[in-house]
């Protein structure tokens, strides 16, 4: 268990510094960032070679965090 909570701080430093982590889905590997950071959205277009045109997936610990962004969406 020390090793996944170790895991889950690591990860949470990444995300806060406008790095990307690689997280497991229930069929595949996921690359994520933090979705709010410009720079940290284009490293993972980057990293998967990817035409900005095509959307990305946004994961939201609550579907009422969408009002936050659908309210005044950038």
């Amino acid at each position: 268990m020390i090793d996944f909570e170790n895991d889950i701080v690591r990860s949470l430093e990444a995300l806060r510094n406008g790095g990307t982590i690689l997280y497991p889905t229930d069929t595949i590997w996921g690359l994520g960032c933090d979705a709010t950071d410009a720079a940290a959205v284009k490293k993972i277009y980057d990293l998967k070679q990817r035409d900005e045109a095509k959307s990305l997936v946004v994961l939201m610990a609550d579907v009422k965090d969408l009002i936050k962004y659908l309210a005044s969406p950038p």
